[in-house]
């Protein structure tokens, strides 16, 4: 479980492709150790097992599953990576819950700037996912806790303030660039159980 509010970027320092399958080593400053191999690590909103450690570098396989639902398909070696370490119990809560559980992505169709700050245009890029938007609901972008500040059929806004740009890799975002959402996992199931 994680809150979607990042203090630290990686940058990808391997990527090792396989048929069905992606063994990439980030370089951060995250302390990790052998011990913690095993433990969860939210890489861009996706939640993926440490598997190995090697001074500042930290290894994590990805699936064929998460290769299709996210953006790391893109990935190359230099990419900028939001992470957080998984919350501990008694930890404060700043964002939103979130599980590391991508839903789809979306393509960035516009980038405004309002003084320092930013407001991007999304679009969903599985349509189905459209259902759970909405005004004012939690969502998380790359791993970032967000609000979304409106939704139109298809599209959505979001307003990024300059603290939020200056801890996170959304600052490298351009026109048509994808990034992963997971979206709210309340809303999700309250739609579920409602429908």
């Amino acid at each position: 479980m994680f809150n979607g509010v990042i203090f630290n970027i990686g940058e990808v320092h391997s990527i090792k492709k396989n048929q069905k399958s992606i063994l990439i080593g980030i370089k951060s400053n995250i302390s990790l150790k052998k011990k913690d191999v095993g433990s969860s690590i939210c890489c861009d909103g996706v939640c993926l097992t440490l598997s190995n450690v090697k001074k500042n570098l930290s290894f994590f396989y990805i699936s064929n599953e998460t290769i299709k639902r996210s953006n790391f398909r893109n990935l190359k070696i230099g990419s900028k990576i939001n992470l957080e370490t998984s919350l501990i119990f008694g930890k404060k809560i700043s964002g939103n819950f979130s599980q590391g559980h991508v839903d789809c992505t979306a393509k960035i169709k516009k980038i405004d700037f309002i003084d320092k700050s930013w407001i991007l245009k999304l679009e969903i890029q599985n349509k189905k996912f459209n259902k759970y938007l909405e005004e004012k609901a939690s969502i998380t972008i790359n791993g970032v806790s967000l609000t979304i500040s409106y939704v139109s059929k298809r599209f959505f806004l979001l307003n990024i303030i300059p603290h939020t740009l200056k801890l996170t890799n959304l600052k490298y975002l351009k026109k048509n660039d994808i990034v992963n959402v997971e979206l709210d996992i309340f809303g999700k199931y309250v739609y579920k159980y409602n429908n």
